[in-house]
């Protein structure tokens, strides 16, 4: 397995041609030759099972920033990572996240509507007006879990999938993710390492839900928080 502090796989499900993970943070999903990524892992995860040192097939039906953690869903064959790419895109998967903001986000509950940009050439989006033709809809729903005078812990469910649109879209309301610099946290989360990239935020893709890519079955994920967590000091059934 390539040698980073990243190489040990948390697998959160394991059947057939369809792989989940618990992603960590500050590795990016799918990257150039050369630079360190979960598919690099994922790859030599199957290749060490399978006793192959051969080429193989992976399909990325979705991917996670680089500072989040929690579920994301691999292929290992072509049919099935279609299968799967074809219900992100239908927007037939559900995806939960939780999130710890900065800041009291009122009312307890709602939707954020937005239109983002994102960036030419920039791994950053921004909100647009509605009438701006580079923007696209952006939309979630949020619930608050717990407040504390640090800030809130929000469950959220995306209706869309921009690029970092929980992200922008937090940040916006005047309620930044701890730990998110690129959108104006100055919050501390997480193991502080010294390459920007490399630190997390606090954003985890808690749930998946689709369903199997060969069977007619629901497949249903849940991620445990990363000890970064801990230091927030939220009720224990943040587990």
């Amino acid at each position: 397995m390539p040698n980073s502090p990243h190489s040990a796989l948390d697998v959160l499900y394991d059947d057939g041609p369809c792989l989940v993970i618990n992603k960590p943070a500050g590795l990016l999903t799918q990257a150039p030759v050369g630079i360190d990524s979960l598919e690099l892992h994922v790859r030599e995860f199957y290749k060490q099972r399978e006793n192959t040192t051969g080429k193989i097939y992976l399909g990325i039906v979705h991917r996670i920033d680089r500072p989040v953690t929690g579920c994301i869903a691999f292929g290992r064959h072509v049919r099935a990572a279609s299968r799967m790419a074809a219900q992100f895109q239908q927007r037939t998967v559900d995806k939960t996240y939780w999130a710890f903001v900065e800041g009291r986000v009122s009312p307890d509950q709602g939707t954020w509507t937005d239109h983002l940009h994102k960036r030419h050439g920039m791994s950053q989006s921004i909100v647009v007006p509605e009438d701006d033709p580079r923007g696209k809809l952006a939309v979630l729903h949020y619930r608050v879990l717990h407040a504390t005078e640090e800030g809130t812990w929000l469950e959220i469910q995306l209706e869309t999938g921009r690029t970092h649109q929980i992200r922008v879209q937090a940040a916006s309301r005047g309620h930044a993710i701890w730990g998110d610099s690129q959108y104006g946290s100055q919050r501390l989360f997480g193991d502080q390492a010294v390459d920007l990239r490399e630190r997390g935020i606090a954003l985890h893709a808690r749930f998946l839900g689709l369903r199997h890519p060969m069977r007619d079955e629901r497949v249903e994920v849940t991620a445990p928080l990363p000890a970064s967590w801990e230091a927030l000091q939220l009720p224990a059934a943040a587990g």
